[in-house]
């Protein structure tokens, strides 16, 4: 099993879009960037058949530390969620056709 890089993500768009490799890797990085810069703004990003991206707010709470079990204060931050979209759970269901999406 692969891990899903940049380098194969552009790889993917020099294959099927024909970009020179250079125009590949700067579209990613262009794409990337803009989702970077939206998430950043506290906005949500949705891939249409991949899922949906967004960031929330979590407000300060109480958890237990899991070595001493004792409650400790959480302080409030950012998370970002990812939640799949039904198209691509019932894919990695299925089972991706070997080599699809990794590099």
């Amino acid at each position: 099993m692969g891990t899903l890089t940049r380098a194969g993500l552009a790889e993917s768009i020099y294959a099927a879009v024909g970009l020179s490799r250079n125009e590949s890797a700067a579209l990613l990085e262009s794409v990337l960037d803009r989702m970077k810069m939206a998430l950043a703004d506290g906005d949500s990003i949705k891939i249409s058949g991949f899922g949906t991206f967004s960031v929330r707010q979590k407000g300060r709470r109480i958890g237990r530390n899991p070595k001493t079990g004792h409650e400790v204060p959480i302080l409030p931050r950012r998370v970002l969620i990812f939640r799949a979209s039904q198209i691509l759970r019932e894919a990695v269901d299925r089972g991706a056709p070997d080599g699809a999406g990794r590099s």
